[in-house]
């Protein structure tokens, strides 16, 4: 039968409705960090909120934030810190009060709303520009209002109750700096910050204020750009005046069409409200915390609080933070890690001891933006970074990515491997004591055959030759990669499950899947052999069973690994903790604020609809039972394929498969019985494929840009992707804390 439209897949959605069931929403004024509407634009950003103390109850704070300004320690040795530049406050004649209602409109990514205060109302939107290094506030105000303003405050300037309000930590460098504010031509003015003894480190903020010719009507363009030079204060003036006169709204319009294609990338939805919302909030923060010409994301994005840890991660948190980005369908998120590993190769080769440096790589716990980290005895952070990166080519096949940048990183991380290997007197290839991360962190426990970089090397070993082979290229030392693969230690393992390392059991909580990674997210051991899948179950229990250490991020990764196990239920219920744990924006925090937990919570929602690792394409691997319907469109898969599906009444009525790149594809769809399957669009005859009682796979011949569709024996099913059914689901629970709306209050109709 040839294709025609009844045999084609829609997605059939009212996108902006759709997305404002998902909306952030606050009914009263916001009053820290953990509860602040956020925007930004991958480079700058501001969390905005409020502040109850009687002197600052008539301001609405916008925390500005840029990702790549950093300073020179002073007080001690340390890589270049992110550090605070300042806010922009909203101050009101009158205090506020009630009613006033925030709303973040994540559709257009744009914050709206009504402040009421003792002398009248202020309508406010802000939002920074999705192309522009510009964020833009618009006011509106009643006459009791008409002398409300914007004013920048300098971080040194910012008055101490905002500041004792966010908290201080005491292991976060503050810079010294040097506030000059000038006013230029065309109405723009400045603030030039200054970062003592540097004579290079400091930012400029511009800004230029528009009154509307209709009533009480004025918008704010404000621009921060890192340097202080006058480079940089003419690269701030022109981003604020080319942003001012342009039409305001024409402007507003592109800022909208870049989001609009954004989201359409791919879509998701489940019969869980709450974490339907959460999954598209982070599919938000993803691209407010950086775009694919702008800096990796940090811990914290654009939205740096007081923290002990203002920099770069890599022992989790960056590899946790990019985990959604592939089966998103969001490649371009992912290339900001990328371009910043092929950046800064020779650093990557400096963080290691001189002697290796010939031919290894590798990279510390900690670093700035330049990736300057000597590694010590936490080895494997640089070989887990390239996991994230081998994600990023299997789900784009971009070979020229693979040659020119994974392959030679990869290699430099498994030679400096190589040269810390062993071999004792069983034969075995063994490696010295290393740091398991976050296990034992204050006693700085080693152990020797560590788990993570036992299978670390192994992965890279065996990605090493597989790109080999994909390149057909013969590497000189496809040999010792073999060598290392046949005589390499195994995994620890006792009768509680996989160990730390070798002689060191799981004795105490844990909040690290570290001794885990061979799991998740490497899956070089999987599910497939019973044995294989008892030991994983087991390891799970007893790692989730030491509760003393647990955190966010840990919730998040016995979710992925239960996912792997095909365990919907105990994964939506570990998913149902995590929400109790983060804060009421979404965001996290534990000693200071970090991104990376909601983002990965967003993966394991992905590993419970789809996944792909193995060379099969898993279709609702783990699904809860509770969830009855759930659809997805246009989820990517290992291959670059392209994968819908829908399930309703606790069945899969049809998968669609599309090729990007013509590679082997595999499809493990859950049924059994006849299936069948045509090429959509072709003259080619329709398929069947009997699998009998078992769950079998089925392998789909799709040249590049063919795609299948597959359902259960019996008619074709209707083809059209549509939100699920909508009951009993909170709408826009997330901004302000509002437990009340899990219980169906306030009573309403969905918009």
């Amino acid at each position: 039968m040839s294709g025609n439209e009844t045999e084609a897949v829609r997605l059939e959605l009212d996108w902006e409705r759709f997305m404002a069931d998902n909306d952030m929403e606050w009914v009263v004024k916001p009053v820290s960090w953990d509860e602040g509407a956020f925007i930004g634009n991958g480079l700058i950003g501001a969390m905005i909120y409020g502040e109850e103390n009687a002197r600052k109850r008539n301001v609405l704070r916008f925390v500005a934030g840029r990702t790549d300004v950093t300073a020179t320690r002073t007080d001690c040795a340390g890589f270049r810190p992110r550090v605070p530049i300042g806010e922009l406050d909203l101050e009101l004649e009158g205090m506020i009060y009630h009613p006033t209602s925030l709303r973040l409109d994540l559709w257009h990514a744009e914050l709206r709303g009504v402040l009421t205060t003792t002398r009248g109302e202020v309508r406010v939107r802000a939002f920074a520009h999705s192309e522009a290094e510009v964020m833009a506030i618009e006011l509106e105000t009643t006459e009791g209002e008409a002398d409300a303003r914007l004013v920048w405050y300098a971080n040194s300037e910012v008055d101490p109750v905002l500041k004792h309000a966010d908290g201080i930590n005491m292991n976060q460098y503050i810079p010294a700096e040097t506030v000059d504010k000038t006013a230029g031509s065309g109405g723009i003015s400045f603030s030039v910050q200054r970062y003592a003894p540097s004579e290079s480190e400091g930012c400029v903020t511009a800004w230029k204020e528009i009154r509307a010719s209709e009533g009480r009507r004025k918008i704010w363009y404000v621009s921060i750009v890192n340097g202080h030079d006058g480079r940089a204060k003419e690269q701030a003036a022109a981003a604020v005046r080319k942003a001012s006169e342009n039409g305001f709204g024409a402007w507003v319009g592109a800022h909208r069409r870049w989001w609009h294609r954004y989201y359409r990338q791919s879509f998701v939805s489940i019969p869980d409200g709450r974490l339907e919302s959460f999954y598209w909030i982070q599919m938000y923060k993803l691209a407010s915390a950086t775009r694919a010409d702008r800096p990796l994301i940090d811990n914290q994005g654009p939205w740096l609080a007081p923290t002990p840890w203002p920099g770069i991660w890599f022992n989790m948190n960056v590899q946790m933070s990019y985990s959604p980005v592939y089966a998103a369908n969001r490649l371009e998120i992912g290339e900001s890690l990328v371009r910043a590993l092929d950046e800064n190769r020779e650093h990557l080769t400096a963080n290691v001891p001189e002697p290796f440096r010939h031919d290894s790589a590798g990279l510390g716990r900690s670093c700035s933006f330049d990736l300057k980290s000597e590694v010590d005895d936490e080895v494997g952070n640089l070989a887990w970074i390239c996991h994230n990166v081998w994600r990023h080519y299997r789900y784009s096949m971009d070979d020229e990515m693979l040659r020119n940048v994974l392959y030679p990183i990869l290699r430099g991380s498994v030679n400096y491997y190589i040269h810390l290997l062993e071999e004792e007197e069983d034969g075995r290839l063994h490696l010295p004591p290393t740091i398991s991360p976050e296990y034992g962190s204050f006693m700085r426990t080693r152990v020797r055959d560590c788990h993570y970089d036992l299978a670390l090397l192994r992965w890279g070993c065996e990605t090493l030759l597989a790109i080999s082979e994909r390149l057909g290229e013969a590497d000189p030392l496809c040999w010792k990669w073999l060598h290392v693969l046949d005589r390499l230690a195994p995994l620890p393992v006792d009768e509680t499950g996989f160990m730390i390392g070798r002689d060191t059991p799981l004795a105490y909580g844990h909040r690290h899947f570290s001794h885990l990674l061979a799991v998740f997210p490497l899956h070089l051991v999987c599910c497939d052999k019973e044995e294989d899948r008892e030991l994983i179950a087991t390891s799970l229990r007893h790692w989730i069973g030491k509760e003393g250490d647990l955190r966010g991020f840990s919730l998040t990764g016995a979710a992925s690994i239960a996912a792997t196990l095909g365990w919907g239920n105990e994964a939506l219920r570990l998913l149902q903790a995590l929400l109790l744990i983060v804060k009421p924006n979404t965001m996290y925090k534990e000693a200071g604020p970090v991104i990376e937990t909601p983002l990965a919570g967003a993966e394991a929602i992905h590993d419970m609809l789809l996944q792909s690792w193995g060379g099969t394409i898993r279709i609702f691997p783990a699904v809860p039972d509770e969830w009855r319907e759930a659809a997805f469109h246009d989820l990517r898969a290992e291959g670059a394929f392209l994968v819908s599906a829908v399930r309703s009444e606790g069945r899969t009525r049809f998968i669609r498969v599309k090729s990007l790149a013509g590679e082997p594809c595999i499809v493990r769809t859950g049924w059994t019985g006849v299936v069948r399957w045509r090429k959509a669009g072709t003259a080619v005859p329709e398929a069947t494929v009997d699998l009998g009682t078992q769950q079998g796979e089925i392998a789909l011949n799709l040249q590049k840009g063919e795609e299948a569709i597959l359902y259960p024996d019996g008619e074709l099913p209707d083809l059209r992707i549509r939100p699920v059914s909508p009951s009993a689901r909170p709408v826009r629970y997330f901004g302000g804390h509002k437990p009340w709306r899990l219980y169906g209050f306030p009573f309403r109709d969905r918009e």
